[in-house]
């Protein structure tokens, strides 16, 4: 009988050891829940990069393409700042 009660007793101590362990190891500082959001993170950072990096690409792009082609420089002078030439008129069409 009393050999019984000890296995039960060490099945019982062995499995709440056991479950403190994976508690801890899941809900901890540094655990594994822990481990998933930063991985996601590290995820998200990381695309956040390569969009930038694309980013950075095109402008490059854009400016070797300006260093090089005074068509390109005339095209982005009359669109985003309205430039024209002299004798030249400007017709403004709004839509209703």
């Amino acid at each position: 009988m009393k050999t019984i009660n000890n296995k039960l007793l060490i099945r019982i101590l062995l499995t709440v050891i056991f479950l403190a362990t994976l508690l801890f190891m899941l809900f901890n500082e540094n655990g594994f829940l822990k481990f998933l959001k930063m991985k996601s993170e590290l995820r998200l950072l990381n695309e956040n990069i390569r969009k930038a990096e694309e980013r950075i690409e095109a402008l490059d792009a854009e400016i070797d393409s300006l260093k090089t082609s005074k068509a390109k420089i005339e095209k982005v002078a009359r669109e985003k700042f309205d430039m024209m030439k002299k004798n030249e008129k400007a017709f403004k069409i709004e839509e209703n």
